[in-house]
Parts: structure tokens; C-alpha cells; sequence
């Protein structure tokens, strides 16, 4: 069997890594930047602090209140490459990756 991780580095808009989390709180973050290739969309809503919990992300999803790169997206396990802008709850924030496609 093969596992596959994900690893991450939150940054705000100020630049500073893992500012964002402060007891057990997320703060929104304009951009999340991951040394992976791709991030599942409902990982990155919650990395991005828009949605507090999976199942928050989920039910977020699934209602049609979440848009990538401009379209409704009703998949949690969406895969978010560099470049992709996601919106939900009034906020957007983009995905960037050390490993570009």
C-alpha cells in the first residue's frame, strides 16, 4: 500500500509562515501555498480557514457554495493545482505550489 502526504505552508498577507493559527483558531488566509503538486479542495478550504472543520467544508461544497476558478464545484476531493482561485463564504484565496505543472 502506498500513502500518500500532503505537506503545506500557511502564509497571510504579510508573508509570515503559520502566523495564521493561534489556539486552535484559523485565520483567513489570500493564499495558500503547498509543496505538493495539488491540494484537495476541501483541504484547502480548511488550510485557508473558510471552513472550520471538514465536515463544515463539505457541507459547503456539496450546497453549491463554492467556486473554482469561476464555476460552482460540487466535489470535495477536487484536486486545486497552482493557480486556482477558490471562493466560498464571500472570501477567495489562491493556491500556489513549489511544484509547478
Amino acid at each position: 500500500m502506498n500513502l500518500v502526504g500532503i505537506s503545506f505552508i500557511l502564509r497571510n498577507d504579510r508573508g509570515d509562515e503559520d502566523s495564521c493559527r493561534k489556539h486552535n483558531e484559523v485565520e483567513f488566509m489570500n493564499q495558500i501555498t503547498i509543496r505538493d503538486e495539488f491540494i484537495k479542495l476541501g483541504q484547502a478550504l480548511k488550510l485557508a480557514g473558510i471552513a472550520q472543520s471538514g465536515v463544515d467544508a463539505k457541507y459547503m461544497i456539496e450546497e453549491g457554495n463554492v467556486k473554482v476558478n469561476g464555476e460552482t464545484e460540487t466535489r470535495r476531493g477536487k484536486k486545486l493545482y497552482d493557480g486556482d482561485t477558490v471562493e466560498a463564504e464571500g472570501k477567495s484565496f489562491t493556491v500556489s505550489s513549489s511544484m509547478k505543472n
